[in-house]
């Protein structure tokens, strides 16, 4: 298993990949809120819930580390806000 790095010790590498890594987070929570619950993905309502929440959670604690340069977070901050009124948190 690789060893977990701290912010301050990830390369520009590693940062594009949690980068993008959050942006797949936007797709999944994006797509669980737009998909109902009796879709033929047959994820209950509780199951969507705890899909997103699971989900927001790994993209707010990326946001806290302080080691990003110019990246982007216009669609992340909206999918937080978005996933945040959608579990009720």
């Amino acid at each position: 298993m690789a060893e977990e790095k701290t912010a301050e010790e990830r390369t520009s590498d590693e940062i594009a990949q949690a980068h993008n890594a959050c942006l797949d987070g936007v797709y999944t929570i994006n797509s669980v809120i737009a998909t109902p619950a009796d879709s033929k993905f047959g994820l209950t309502d509780n199951e969507r819930k705890d899909k997103v929440s699971r989900t927001v959670s790994y993209l707010k604690h990326q946001k806290t580390l302080t080691d990003w340069t110019d990246e982007d977070f216009t669609v992340i901050d909206k999918a937080i806000t978005d996933a945040d009124a959608f579990t009720g948190d």
